[in-house]
């Protein structure tokens, strides 16, 4: 719906078309990349654009203090495609009826011309299925990125499958070294650099993340305390013997409601997100189920029952969104100061 720089830059996104519902979008521009925490962008989730193509209803001119460039200039400086004057609601309605689905983008003139149908399907049973590209290797970084805040109270290690810069900012607001790591990193060397480590986010099916699975397995036998998020919290998962199963539709927005089945409160929460563990086999992997999706019932969090883990299926730091959880990260340090 909103924070439409904040999703195009989200790594998670990787490989998929973005249709925002908000009929207008646009009106605000691009920030400066200046507008910054500790050299963090304020406003944006990555360096780039991660999305294959952009679907809009309308787009109006910006009309902000901060806005250096347009939507349609940024798309066309980093070369991705958008689209708009589409009736976005209708696409949706037509998504949520049938489920995810591959697409594609063409752009024709009806007074001129009708689409070649069966070419565009062609198009589509040619290309790879997203399901199997394993997109976390492909967004991840080449190398060790280090972010440092004034003062540093603890060092905490990111395992970078595709990570949103709003974990960073907040870890960095909490006095934490932030290390991120390509996720094929040695185990042995985060846990000597690090006091705790945090599984990213990420694009993509998690179960042919064959390579991260077994190090995140390696990372829990240390019993460093470990956050996962969004695909992280799948990671874990995987790596302790559950199993994963793909959401017809998935969750993606900003108003997303969870229950804490320790309190009974309900938050509002952001996702993104198109897999989901299996609650019965979560448990028998030594984790009690924490957090449960109000619409749903899908699992949203876990604790493990032994071990300092703990894991959330929606996205704490809330980018765009609301900061209902932005306490998991206090949470999480409690963990890390125990060690």
């Amino acid at each position: 719906m909103v924070g439409y720089p904040e999703s195009l830059t989200d790594p998670s996104y990787a490989g998929q078309i973005l249709i925002i519902t908000h009929p207008l979008v646009g009106n605000y521009g691009v920030a400066s990349r200046s507008l910054a925490l500790h050299g963090v962008p304020l406003h944006f989730e990555s360096d780039r654009i991660w999305v294959s193509g952009l679907i809009i209803h309308e787009l109006t001119e910006p009309s902000h203090w901060s806005s250096v460039m347009s939507l349609d200039e940024w798309l066309r400086s980093e070369g991705v495609p958008g689209m708009y004057r589409v009736d976005t609601r209708a696409l949706v309605r037509k998504i949520r009826e049938r489920g995810v689905m591959m697409g594609v983008l063409h752009v024709y003139d009806p007074r001129e011309e009708e689409p070649d149908i069966d070419k565009l399907m062609k198009l589509l049973e040619s290309s790879p299925r997203y399901d199997n590209i394993p997109f976390a290797y492909m967004v991840a970084p080449k190398h060790e990125i280090v972010h440092e805040p004034d003062r540093v109270e603890y060092t905490i290690g990111i395992v970078d499958c595709g990570v949103k810069l709003g974990i960073v900012r907040e870890l960095l607001k909490r006095k934490c070294r932030v290390i991120r790591y390509p996720p094929t990193t040695p185990p042995e060397k985060i846990v000597q650099e690090c006091d705790g480590v945090v599984i990213s986010n990420g694009p993509g099916n998690p179960s042919i993340l064959t390579d991260i699975i077994n190090n995140v397995r390696k990372l829990i036998e240390y019993r460093i305390p470990m956050l996962g998020i969004c695909l992280g919290h799948q990671l874990i998962s995987l790596a302790l013997g559950a199993t994963t199963f793909k959401l017809r539709y998935g969750h993606r927005g900003p108003n997303k409601p969870v229950r804490d089945l320790e309190t009974g409160r309900c938050y509002i929460t952001t996702q993104n997100h198109g897999y989901a563990v299996k609650p019965e086999e979560a448990e028998s992997a030594g984790f009690k189920i924490w957090f449960i999706n109000v619409d749903d019932g899908t699992v949203e969090g876990l604790k493990h029952r032994t071990l300092p883990i703990i894991t959330t299926q929606f996205h704490p730091e809330a980018s765009p969104g609301p900061h209902d959880t932005s306490w998991i990260f206090d949470l999480f340090l409690k963990l890390v100061k125990k060690i």
